[in-house]
Formats: structure tokens, C-alpha cells, sequence
């Protein structure tokens, strides 16, 4: 062998050696030594942080909510079955991330895009992660654009806006469920796409819910998330989150997004039993101490963006269950100090069948008039005043033997209103519509009419207007009630009246 052929040799195994990378590769890994009601206690994991991912052996993923000194505790998500008690863990060097995308809408699925519907497999290239820090305060803009109900009692009188927060809050079996389920309904054709979060829902109550979403069509711009009562703790805990990852996905992507969490009471159940299970002090009623932060990061990652960013918004409705009417409870006190508005729903005006059972007194929406066109606003300006009088007169009444005729005009006036404002489930009623039966009211129309005859009459004039279409366009078009449809919406209620009179007679 020559000598440059040996040198060439020679040189060619000194740069093959100065390229090995000689640095060794340290994994992170523990041992788990105890397991409990999907709870493990981890050892070894040194560098470890909180929620981050952790890896068996089997396959399966956690997170590492408890870092000690010695020792990790890890939820488990999925597989607690398959765990075994010293199996080999690792961290993952990474936080919880969710598939992202917009083939998710009409879908039915749970906390971790598991497919509850019978279709295929939900996989996706882009991910988003469940905790992010909300949306800085230069990046938002005031609340002004009207999130429409299709509820006479809250786009009248507690008007929603669309990057508020406002929350559904009484007891259980008042409405509260239908309320939040109306107001998908009355998004079709607006652009805003809707994900129902349910938490801690019985099997059938999602399925029929699902149903009626579907039967209406709403099922094509809406996702429906499932945490079952069967579902272990942590699943109910991290549905909220996850599915806030996909709704922020919609914004940034140029579109305005509903999310509805029914119902946090629950959540913060299932987060209190597993802080239990983790061995943290227990504060106020068995909560922890960081529970109001709980739902505060969550919340507040609703928004409304700037013009810079394009305007684009994050609504959030969140359902609290109060106990006997306790609204001065940990969690319903925690949450309404977070929200920007309260729908009250009571079980007295729900037991009369007074639905939806809107207590519209003690209902408050702080951007309030920034969320309503000029024509509600025209027509609904004392409303809720003359409501408030109304029950006053009403509770009075009860213990008063003569009643002057002013009074009792007020009462009558009070009566008609509030029997205006039923509806029936599943019928939200579109905004131009609801100005046009609640002017009826304010200018006196109503007052000539038996309250068992105001439902025919409001029905007799949605069909009116379906077929003189001219003043619902004027109001959907201009966002108030020119002089023009205004003469056209009185002539139009004469008729009607008339109408009504003969047909009685």
C-alpha cells in the first residue's frame, strides 16, 4: 500500500471521529411505585415540569401536575387499565397538544378527539397547545357587535356581545341546557361556529342534544364535545381546555367562534377530586386553593381582537349549577367575579311556566347597549324598568284588596310582557323579528288583547312579516326602524288586530 493511499486513509477516519457527536444522550427517566384511581406517583423524574407530557413503557401519556422532591404525580388520561407498578416512565420534553382543523365541525367526540360518533379517526398535521396565555390587553378591542340568542328575554334585556363572557347560572332543571343549545340554533347562516362542551353529562342527555342539533341542521358549524359521568376525573378536567385550543383555532383562522362549557360546577367537581387524590390541601369546601384560577385562564382567553389583528372574536357562555338557590357559593362566586354578565334563571318563574325562566331583574350584561342595533334599543329602552315595576305592583298586589286603575293598567301591561316573552325550545326567534313584537308592546298594540290571545298573535305576525319582508330587510340592512317601516309595521298591526277582533267575534 502506498503512503498517500495510507494518508488518505488516515485523514478520511480523523474527520469521520471529529464529526461523532460524543456528547451522551440523558434520558429523563422514573419508575412508577404507586397507582391510585387514575392517579400514579412517579419516581426518578429529576427535570420534570408541571403539565408536561410523561411516556410509559406501554404506550400510554400523562401529565405531571404534583412536583415534589422525590417524586412526580401524574394523571393519567387514557390506559390506567394497561399501567403496571414499576413500569418504566420518561418525559416527553413536551406540553399537552391537540390535532387542529376545521373537518372537526359536525363531529361528536371526546376530551382527547376520540370519535364518539362512529366515523373515522380525527388526525390532524397541526396541532394547538390546551393552556396559552390569553390574548394581551393591546391586542383587543371594546365588545360591540351583538352575539345574537334568538331569546326575546336576553337580547332584549341582557344583551350578548361577541367576545363576552356572560354565564348561565340557578339551579339544576331550569332551562339552563336550552338556553345555551337556542342560542346555537340562532347562529345558522351568521358565519359563527359553535362547540358544546359537555361535562359530566349523562350519556343520553349528549345524545339527545346531538339529535335536535342535527334535526336543524346546526350540526354543520357545530362540534359537540363529550366528558361522560363515566369518564374518569381527568377527562372531565381537561375537556374545557382542550376544546378552548379549538376555538382559539377558529379566530385565528379568520372566523368568529361560540363555545359553551356545560356546565365549570362540574369541572371544578372533577378538579377537586383529583387534587384530593394528589394529596393537596384542601381549602373552602374541599376546593383547592387554585381553583379560581381554574377557570379564570380558561375564560379569560375569550376576546375580541383589534382591527390590526382582524376583528375576529372568542364568545364564551359558561354554565354554573347553584344548590338551593346558593349563589353565594365558592365556585358561582369565583365565576361571576370572572364573567362580564349573569343570566339568572329561576325555578319559580320555570315551576309557573314562565320559559325561558330569565329572572330579568337580577340578569345583568356589562356591555349592555354596545350589543344591541339602535332599533332594539329604541324599542327596549325602559323594558326592563317597567318589568321591575311590574313585579313589584305584582307582589303588592297579592296583600292589596283595591287597586287604583292606573295600577292595574301597569299590571296588565306587566302580564302581557312577560307572556310575550315564553317561547317554545328549539324556536329562537331572529332579531328584526323580536323588535317588531316587542314595539307592539311599547306603543300599546297588546293592551286591546286577552293574554291567552298574545302567542296567536305573535305567531299571525311572524307570518305577516315573512310575507312583508320589507321591514324585517330595513332592520337587518340599517340596524334600526326607519320612519318608513315604522308606518308599514303599525299599519301591518291594525290589520292584525282587526283580524284577530273579527275572527273572535
Amino acid at each position: 500500500m502506498s503512503n498517500d493511499l495510507l494518508k488518505s486513509i488516515i485523514s478520511d477516519i480523523e474527520k469521520k471521529i471529529d464529526t461523532i457527536d460524543s456528547t451522551p444522550w440523558v434520558e429523563n427517566v422514573g419508575e412508577v411505585f404507586y397507582l391510585w384511581d387514575w392517579i400514579a406517583k412517579v419516581s426518578g423524574l429529576t427535570n420534570v415540569s408541571y403539565n408536561e407530557l410523561v411516556e410509559f413503557d406501554s404506550g400510554w401519556v400523562w401529565v405531571a401536575l404534583n412536583l415534589e422532591d422525590h417524586y412526580v404525580w401524574v394523571v393519567v388520561l387514557s390506559g390506567f387499565n394497561k399501567i403496571k407498578e414499576w413500569e418504566k416512565v420518561k418525559a416527553a420534553w413536551k406540553t399537552l397538544e391537540v390535532p387542529v382543523w376545521n373537518w372537526l365541525i359536525g363531529r361528536v367526540v371526546d376530551a382527547l378527539w376520540n370519535p364518539l360518533d362512529g366515523l373515522w379517526e380525527v388526525s390532524s398535521t397541526e396541532k394547538y397547545p390546551i393552556e396559552r396565555v390569553a390574548t394581551w390587553v393591546m391586542a383587543r378591542k371594546s365588545v360591540h357587535e351583538p352575539m345574537e340568542t334568538g331569546i326575546k328575554a336576553i337580547d332584549a334585556l341582557v344583551p350578548i356581545g361577541r367576545g363576552q363572557r356572560e354565564l348561565i347560572i340557578w339551579d339544576r332543571q331550569t332551562g339552563k341546557t336550552q338556553v345555551a343549545i337556542d342560542t346555537i340554533l340562532n347562529q345558522k347562516g351568521s358565519g359563527v361556529k359553535c362547540i358544546y362542551v359537555a361535562i359530566w353529562q349523562k350519556e343520553w342527555k349528549v345524545a339527545r342534544v346531538v339529535e335536535e342539533l342535527r334535526k336543524r341542521w346546526a350540526m354543520d358549524y357545530t362540534i359537540v364535545v363529550s366528558a361522560w359521568a363515566s369518564d374518569p376525573a381527568s377527562m372531565q378536567y381537561l375537556a374545557p381546555y382542550a376544546w378552548c385550543a379549538m376555538w382559539e383555532y377558529f379566530m385565528f383562522n379568520w372566523q368568529h367562534a361560540l363555545i359553551i362549557y356545560d356546565d365549570l360546577s362540574k369541572q371544578a367537581n372533577a378538579y377537586r377530586e383529583m387534587s384530593l387524590l394528589l394529596r393537596r390541601p384542601p381549602g373552602r369546601e374541599a376546593y383547592p386553593w387554585d381553583v379560581f384560577y381554574l377557570h379564570s385562564r380558561l375564560l379569560e382567553r375569550a376576546s375580541k381582537l383589534n382591527d390590526q389583528l382582524g376583528a375576529w372574536s372568542l364568545t364564551a357562555l359558561p354554565i354554573i349549577e347553584t344548590q338551593w338557590w346558593d349563589v353565594s357559593a365558592y365556585v358561582p362566586t369565583n365565576v361571576i367575579s370572572i364573567t362580564d354578565g349573569q343570566i339568572f334563571l329561576e325555578s319559580d318563574l320555570f315551576n309557573s311556566g314562565q320559559k325561558p325562566a330569565i329572572n330579568v331583574w337580577l340578569s345583568v350584561s356589562r356591555v349592555w347597549w354596545a350589543a344591541q342595533i339602535k332599533a332594539m334599543k329604541k324599542v327596549s329602552g325602559t323594558l326592563k324598568l317597567d318589568l321591575a315595576q311590574f313585579r313589584e305592583l305584582a307582589a303588592f298586589s297579592q296583600f292589596a284588596s283595591d287597586l287604583d286603575a292606573f295600577t292595574r293598567s301597569q299590571l296588565e301591561r306587566g302580564k302581557r310582557m312577560m307572556e310575550l316573552l315564553k317561547q317554545w325550545v328549539f324556536e329562537p326567534v331572529s332579531v328584526p323579528k323580536q323588535v317588531c313584537s316587542i314595539y307592539a308592546w311599547a306603543k300599546w298594540f297588546l293592551d286591546e288583547l286577552e293574554v291567552n290571545q298574545i302567542k296567536k298573535f305573535e305567531s299571525d305576525l311572524y307570518l305577516s312579516l315573512d310575507e312583508e319582508k320589507t321591514i324585517l330587510e330595513t332592520v337587518r340592512d340599517k340596524k334600526e326602524l326607519t320612519e318608513e317601516a315604522e308606518t308599514k309595521l303599525k299599519d301591518l298591526l291594525w290589520k292584525l288586530l282587526d283580524l284577530l277582533k273579527n275572527n273572535n267575534h
